[in-house]
């Protein structure tokens, strides 16, 4: 039996937020009662990230005025790149910099908004050595415990997976700024995925982690990320190859569960809710709790509202690749080989060189047009003003029905 509710209670007030943003976003219910996206297409997931995205811009509108004159100066017009010459170099980041800030804004133009990341964590900047620009970020960081396309192509038990989950790492930030990305930059930069530096950066400072629990050490060894698309089938990973070698390739897709529909404005008076209620998951990723931290969270606090856990079911299919960085990874990963393979692994240099050969030149040959880009362009991405007009771009759909 479902625990009623008092109508002006502060539960019955968030049953009405979470209800309001999803009829705003245009999802309806199926006759089983399962959640239905206005669309699969790739302007409509756009439209359905974008009141997160605002929340995102409008939370940051200081940061961002106190911290982009001050470094705008890193980011390109387009008349700064010769395709010819664009040579990447890799910059790992620690918090609290002036790099870090840089990280920060960058990702803020991202169409969809960047995860903080908990755990483990790899971030870098991605510079253009012939004009010291940025021309992309990658942040690498603890992967889910379940995800059964990858699982199941490494073939593993839940013990092994306990194990050996150490070794993996997911590329939850991977991508090019513009104008590079006008260049099919973010090609290079996800191939700079697979190099020498990522290995031995991951070494260095993880080599020697040790179970939260067990307290003992793992000898982690990074041979396998896992990345996936933000909008459906992805056109940046698939045919990702640079000589005779496949850098990310396609395992399948997400079964469409995850809580991007879910923006930080409806997470907050989900946590403050559960906070009332003296309830763990609260702060849990200040326990190592991990990437699904979040995710628990809004179940915890659906599932105390009387909601049914479907809500947490957007129908969103994401496109997963994996990237082997030791030729052996699957066997690592299942514990039949001990000692991970990097043969064939190249420089950051080595990898930027063929990339750029391989698709900067010619695109810059047939699509000129990123010359016209201006660092007053991504300005304006990171302006709230971005924001007007949005419910115009949704069209609300049948209303969430009331339990």
């Amino acid at each position: 039996m479902v625990r009623a509710i008092p109508a002006f209670s502060p539960e019955a007030n968030l049953k009405r937020k979470v209800r309001a943003h999803l009829r705003r976003l245009g999802f309806s219910k199926d006759a089983s009662g399962h959640l239905v996206a206005p669309s699969s297409s790739k302007e409509s997931i756009r439209v359905l990230h974008r009141i997160q995205r605002r929340d995102r811009v409008l939370g940051q509108a200081e940061f961002i005025k106190d911290h982009f004159k001050d470094i705008r100066q890193y980011f390109a017009n387009g008349t700064d790149v010769d395709p010819c010459r664009v040579t990447p170099r890799l910059e790992l980041i620690d918090a609290d910099t002036w790099q870090s800030n840089l990280f920060r804004l960058a990702t803020l133009s991202w169409s969809v908004p960047v995860s903080s990341g908990y755990g483990r964590r790899l971030r870098y900047l991605v510079w253009d050595t012939q004009n010291s620009k940025l021309m992309g970020v990658i942040a690498l960081g603890d992967p889910v415990f379940n995800l059964k396309t990858r699982d199941d192509l490494i073939g593993w038990n839940v013990r092994d997976r306990e194990k050996r989950l150490v070794n993996l790492m997911d590329a939850y930030v991977l991508g090019a700024l513009p104008p590079y990305n006008q260049l099919l930059g973010g090609k290079l930069v996800s191939c700079l995925i697979r190099t020498r530096e990522v290995r031995d950066d991951f070494a260095k400072k993880y080599s020697s982690t040790r179970g939260i629990i067990s307290k003992k050490k793992k000898n982690a060894q990074l041979v396998m990320v896992t990345t996936s698309s933000s909008l459906g089938r992805s056109s940046v990973y698939n045919r990702l190859k640079l000589q005779d070698h496949e850098y990310f390739s396609s395992i399948g897709f997400t079964g469409g569960w995850g809580h991007f529909h879910m923006p930080d404005s409806v997470f907050s008076s989900m946590r403050d809710y559960l906070r009332d209620a003296e309830h763990k998951y609260v702060d849990g990723h200040e326990f190592g709790q991990g990437p699904n931290w979040r995710l628990r969270t809004i179940r915890v606090a659906l599932d105390a509202l009387g909601f049914d856990a479907d809500m947490l079911r957007h129908g969103i299919k994401r496109e997963v690749f994996v990237c082997d960085v030791a030729i052996n990874a699957s066997k690592v990963l299942r514990g039949e080989s001990i000692k991970a393979v990097y043969q064939g692994l190249k420089s950051v240099e080595e990898v930027g060189t063929l990339a750029r050969e391989r698709w900067l030149v010619g695109r810059a040959e047939r699509v000129p047009d990123y010359r016209d880009w201006k660092v007053s362009d991504f300005e304006k991405l990171l302006s709230s003003r971005q924001s007007v007009g949005l419910n115009a771009d949704i069209k609300a759909r049948s209303l969430i029905s009331k339990r």
